[in-house]
């Protein structure tokens, strides 16, 4: 078992996603949090140790990775326990995802590795263009995966959208709905379960709308955004959108499409 390879001690099931089986726990006295699956897994649990430590790195509060691997059948991911709750200073987590995108580079979009959007696999190989970058990077995967599944959509030109975007590459969390932010006892935020890379800022804000939105102290503190951002927020969740069809099947079919007619008529 993981448990004792990773010597920890009493560990209790709890709710932390729905791909992993997760656990508080203690190793040495420190209260830890880990998540187990498939050997199949480890380089999703090696990818997201990496997307938190660079979140870290970056300022935010993100809980701290420990240790991933495997061991027998089964993967792992050890992190630092944090104690969050689903309500607090949502104008501080504002100004520090817009701390996040300050970290920036001038070179290309991408990421060192390759990571994962759900259990689905997110490629990072880097492209100086934003408008290359989304159509080959996100849409072009998402889009072959679809068909293996049944579903054969068109996008047409709505990239074309971003042909006159010229956006900085900014650090990104990369997957952030409201499940994926939490509050501290304090209320201050904190950041988890990332998917990395450097992108258009407003790919993080769009999905931030996705599911129902965070509360308008959030969008205030962040700040404002350039125009046309009401317009390419579409376009952004449309990626997570079909990542959704491709992982929880046709529910997800009617807004595909109903975000492509819009996207459509924009051009």
């Amino acid at each position: 078992m993981i448990f004792e390879h990773l010597g920890i001690t009493d560990a209790q099931s709890v709710s932390g996603g729905c791909i992993h089986r997760c656990y508080r726990a203690s190793l040495k006295g420190r209260r830890v949090f880990l998540k187990v699956n498939e050997a199949r897994f480890a380089d999703a649990f090696a990818a997201e140790a990496d997307g938190l430590a660079a979140l870290r790195a970056s300022g935010c509060t993100a809980p701290e990775p420990l240790a991933h691997g495997a061991a027998g059948a089964e993967s792992y991911l050890l992190m630092d326990f944090l104690q969050l709750k689903s309500r607090g200073n949502y104008a501080a987590l504002g100004r520090m995802l817009a701390a996040l995108h300050a970290q920036s580079q001038s070179e290309s979009f991408g990421w060192v590795r390759d990571n994962y959007i759900g259990a689905t696999p997110q490629k990072n190989g880097a492209y100086a263009s934003w408008a290359e970058f989304w159509r080959e990077r996100r849409f072009g995967p998402q889009l072959a995966l679809a068909k293996r599944n049944g579903h054969a959509l068109d996008i047409g030109n709505v990239c074309d959208l971003l042909a006159k975007h010229r956006p900085a590459p900014s650090l990104l969390h990369g997957d952030l709905w409201g499940g994926n932010a939490g509050f501290l006892p304090n209320g201050a935020p904190a950041l988890f379960d990332p998917a990395v890379y450097f992108g258009d800022r407003e790919a993080d804000l769009a999905m931030t709308e996705l599911f129902g939105g965070f509360p308008p102290e959030f969008y205030s503190a962040y700040g404002p955004l350039p125009q046309g951002y009401e317009t390419r927020k579409h376009l952004y969740n449309l990626y997570h959108l079909l990542n959704h069809l491709n992982l929880f099947g046709g529910g997800y079919l009617a807004q595909v499409r109903s975000t492509l007619r819009l996207l459509r008529n924009a051009l």
